[in-house]
């Protein structure tokens, strides 16, 4: 008899644990995507979930000679293709732009959760293994189109941003900042990495930036989190989740900015003279939640990850519990919108494509996979104003669209944006393993 009652009971707990999936997932936005976009976005009520709403465009690539859709007043073509899953760009003094064909370092370990993440990077078209390498690209008759590349680097580690620093190249690998001596208008370098300093690696978020800061001394290091809320303990985001500030003389380092789930793009605002970036926000508390963002980031700022998002909205998922931070925890300046995962920045002050575009920034969006319908795929401008930070009421403006293609499947998926010495925009293409360039029409 006992048996039988554990059958029904078995029976009774599949139904309950299938309403519960078919009521809650996957989770469909209830908001329309602008409203949780700009200065003062919409912030609603979570929805947790136990199993994540996965919705991740297909990577198909570019067929038939298909491109992406610039706005109007602009054009868009090809300025280099044939790359391997191209990630971040560098425009070099001479105006040779260098490309980080990169991607994520092997994933071990097995079980659901890795299984899972693994065809998710392979239906996005991140499943590959990793370039490892610099490549250079020259467009030296100016016609938009880059005629000469050759191998820049290689014996990299999932290598990300660069930067020129005092005469040396900096690389920010995945685990690692590491420098190398320059020579304007090499076309190759051999030597090999010197390391300034150690990063954390392993875990999601591979991806590191690196700029110079303003004083002249320092540099800034992009980190993203090991894990979603920090899943696995808060020992295991050690130095992670922040912006670092790194003296490379010295080659030691310090947290600048915290909190930041997963910054990636970093800019100087040349209007202000601040550290700006662009930063991922958490996962599974629904379609709506919790936005992207566009932030300042000044010296012992606190953005509240993994307790809190938006300033102060807590996450109950998070233990142990951190009440005293919540009115600490900085509100960022502009909102993305839900699931976008912008990546690239550049700021407009050396873009030349009309003055619709002259104040403001670009931000590349590489596109959601936690999200019902899609957020991101595309460039989009943010518009400042003369203060330095952007306009009280201005929504993103689409730059350049058409990574998607009319069945939803992703053609392309923008990372990386920089300006070319003649003003136009270039979009690394890590799914079309392409660089686009967006000039004026």
């Amino acid at each position: 008899m006992f048996k039988y009652v554990l059958r029904v009971l078995a029976l009774v707990l599949v139904v309950a644990v299938g309403i519960a999936v078919y009521l809650g997932w996957p989770d469909q936005a209830q908001l329309p995507l602008a409203a949780v976009t700009g200065r003062r976005p919409t912030i609603g009520e979570p929805r947790g979930q136990i199993i994540p709403t996965v919705g991740v465009a297909k990577a198909v690539g570019w067929h038939d000679g298909a491109t992406p859709v610039a706005a109007a007043g602009l054009k868009v073509r090809p300025f280099a293709t044939g790359l391997d899953h191209p990630r971040w760009l560098y425009r070099l003094p001479n105006g040779d732009v260098l490309v980080a064909e990169s991607n994520s370092p092997p994933r071990p370990g097995n079980g659901i959760t890795m299984t899972v993440m693994r065809w998710l990077l392979g239906t996005a078209g991140a499943g590959g293994a990793s370039p490892d390498r610099i490549t250079l690209l020259r467009d030296a008759d100016g016609d938009g189109v880059a005629e000469t590349r050759t191998v820049f680097m290689t014996g990299l580690h999932s290598p990300h941003g660069m930067t020129l620093f005092k005469g040396q190249l900096y690389i920010a690998d995945t685990d690692a900042l590491v420098r190398v001596p320059y020579t304007d208008g090499a076309t190759r370098i051999t030597a090999t990495p010197e390391l300034v300093v150690k990063l954390p690696g392993g875990g999601n978020h591979w991806a590191r930036n690196v700029i110079p800061a303003g004083d002249g001394r320092t540099l800034y290091v992009s980190v993203g989190s090991s894990t979603n809320i920090a899943d696995n303990g808060l020992a295991a985001e050690q130095y992670r989740a922040n912006i670092l500030q790194v003296w490379p003389a010295e080659k030691t380092m310090r947290i600048f900015g915290a909190g930041l789930r997963n910054p990636n793009g970093m800019a100087i605002n040349p209007w202000n003279g601040g550290l700006w970036t662009v930063v991922n926000e958490r996962d599974m508390i629904g379609s709506d939640l919790a936005p992207d963002y566009l932030t300042q980031v000044e010296f012992g700022d606190q953005f509240g990850w993994p307790w809190y998002y938006w300033g102060g909205y807590p996450d109950d998922r998070v233990e142990p519990k951190n009440p005293a931070l919540q009115e600490y925890s900085k509100r960022p300046d502009y909102a993305m919108g839900p699931h976008v995962a912008a990546l690239g920045l550049a700021f407009s002050a050396d873009a030349k494509l009309g003055e619709h575009w002259a104040h403001g920034a670009f931000i590349g969006e590489h596109g959601s996979w936690n999200r019902k319908p899609l957020s991101g795929y595309k460039v989009v401008y943010v518009p400042f104003g003369a203060n330095g930070f952007p306009l009280p009421d201005a929504k993103p403006v689409d730059v350049l669209t058409g990574f998607l293609s009319a069945d939803g499947k992703a053609q392309g998926r923008p990372v990386g944006v920089v300006t070319d010495k003649a003003g136009a925009l270039l979009i690394a293409d890590d799914v079309g393993d392409a660089v686009w360039r967006v000039s004026a029409g």
